[in-house]
């Protein structure tokens, strides 16, 4: 019965991402961060704005006028995800649950790159281990992976996760060629254990952060006596919510802690999204699409270069990052 659920929701997810997704991000050749292909084609002479980085001093010897290698777009796109399924992700108090929500953008990202060869894998973090996927082509080994995210348990209090800085650092080892990975996680850990091996990350590939919040997250209701429950150790505290100052107090922490983790992702050079329990995820994702495209296309026309997780011409195919 439980698989029999799996597949309705996932087709209703498919449905939702083809039809309100689909027809925005078509093309070939751009996706949400799209970056340079990996190949190098023929040298051409050296124009204002072009990458140095990219110099055949070879040919520049030779003819004594600077040359670049311009790169061939690669046909195909590997994606890997790394999911945070941890007991922090079991929470919810608006549309979904934050563990539905990073299902539902996994599942996004798996539908719009599962098309002409490209493959998909995944790290996911729960019930103290992590389960590895490996990367391959095919709707069949997609429908797998994405129903093994949906029947996932909801994992005990007390049980300790696996943390996302550590299992970064495993994907950096596994993954050898270039491509798109993406991070869904809460990022509840301190940003300190996971910003360098992001970074790391970003160095090799487009790297794309999807921050899964919930509005409770943000703000205390005035509710009286709270009972509030640390997922992760399972501690419980009770909390009189009457004072406004405490709730004030909570904002302004909640608001602090968003910031130091928007502030980290940028420094990682990672494309930051941020999806809602209480809003529209779909809406949000084309948000970001409709950005980036506008981001590089002024790029584009300014010749500015391209860092790890930026914006410029792209060398996949459906990507999405």
């Amino acid at each position: 019965m439980r698989h029999l659920l799996s597949e309705r929701v996932l087709r209703r997810l498919e449905l939702t991402v083809v039809r309100r997704l689909d027809g925005l991000l078509q093309g070939d050749h751009r996706g949400l961060t799209p970056g340079p292909g990996g190949e190098l084609a023929e040298a051409r002479p050296y124009a204002p704005g072009d990458d140095v980085r990219r110099m055949d001093w070879n040919v520049t010897a030779r003819t004594t006028e600077p040359h670049v290698r311009d790169m061939i777009a690669d046909r195909e796109l590997e994606t890997w995800v790394l999911l945070d399924a941890s007991a922090s992700m079991d929470f919810g108090t608006a549309l979904m649950e934050k563990r539905e929500l990073a299902l539902a953008a996994v599942a996004a990202v798996g539908f719009l790159t599962e098309r002409t060869g490209n493959r998909v894998g995944a790290h996911i973090l729960h019930g103290g281990e992590v389960r590895r996927f490996p990367a391959r082509s095919g709707r069949p080994h997609l429908m797998a992976l994405l129903g093994a995210v949906f029947s996932l348990p909801r994992t005990e209090p007390g049980v300790p996760a696996p943390r996302v800085g550590p299992a970064a650092d495993d994907l950096r080892r596994v993954v050898r060629r270039r491509g798109l990975v993406v991070v869904v996680s809460d990022f509840l850990d301190p940003p300190e254990t996971w910003e360098r091996p992001l970074r790391h990350l970003a160095l090799r590939h487009q790297l794309l952060a999807v921050e899964v919040v919930d509005p409770r997250e943000l703000t205390l209701p005035d509710v009286g006596v709270l009972t509030l429950v640390d997922p992760e150790t399972g501690r419980r505290r009770e909390v009189s919510t009457a004072g406004a100052r405490l709730r004030e107090r909570y904002a302004e922490a909640a608001a602090g802690q968003r910031a130091a983790i928007a502030t980290a992702l940028r420094r990682c050079g990672a494309a930051h999204l941020r999806l809602d329990t209480d809003r529209d995820w779909v809406r949000d994702l084309v948000r970001h699409v409709v950005l980036q495209r506008r981001l590089a296309r002024a790029r584009g026309a300014t010749g500015a270069t391209v860092g790890p997780g930026g914006t410029g011409a792209s060398g996949t195919r459906g990507g999405v990052a």
